[in-house]
């Protein structure tokens, strides 16, 4: 019997499970950031969708309609943010399918979607698919809180120093 994976939109009553599931990892993600997504959806400024294995929660990818990054914004590209698989349910598909999801509400609007990746080595997996799937970057270097930052300037390497990948749906 193969596994089920389900990928559905987000819904407020999620904001709790979600966030248990992560601080038991000891992660830093509150019930308020997800009840902040559920909002946004509904406000229509972010679609986030969830995916769920064998009916367990899995993981979650948000789409942003009007990304941070003024040349994705300025162009009306939407931006991937947020992908999280929890680690015991990573390898079976489930970030590969949360990204169809959001690669197919992309296209619906656009003919090209963004995302912005970590770099150091914990965005290591991230880095990786990004590519597999056609990802490349968007030629424009390092950001820091979605700045340039310019030739022979020091930045910090923490969740804030990105680089932006950009492909068409």
């Amino acid at each position: 019997m193969s596994d089920a994976i389900t990928i559905r939109e987000l819904r407020e009553e999620d904001a709790p499970v979600i966030a248990a599931a992560f601080q038991a990892l000891g992660w830093s993600k509150t019930v308020d950031q997800y009840e902040k997504y559920a909002r946004q959806a509904v406000e229509g400024t972010r679609q986030c969708f969830v995916a769920e294995l064998n009916g367990q929660f899995a993981g979650y990818c948000t789409l942003l309609w009007a990304s941070a990054y003024p040349p994705f914004r300025d162009v009306g590209i939407p931006e991937v943010s947020d992908l999280n698989v929890l680690p015991t349910f990573r390898n079976r598909g489930i970030g590969s399918r949360l990204l169809d999801a959001v690669e197919e509400a992309a296209a619906a609007r656009s003919t090209k979607v963004g995302l912005g990746v970590g770099l150091y080595a914990d965005y290591g997996a991230a880095q990786r698919i990004y590519v597999r799937r056609g990802y490349l970057p968007d030629g424009r270097g390092i950001m820091y809180a979605n700045e340039p930052v310019e030739p022979g300037a020091y930045a910090r390497i923490d969740d804030d120093a990105t680089l932006m990948f950009i492909r068409s749906v």
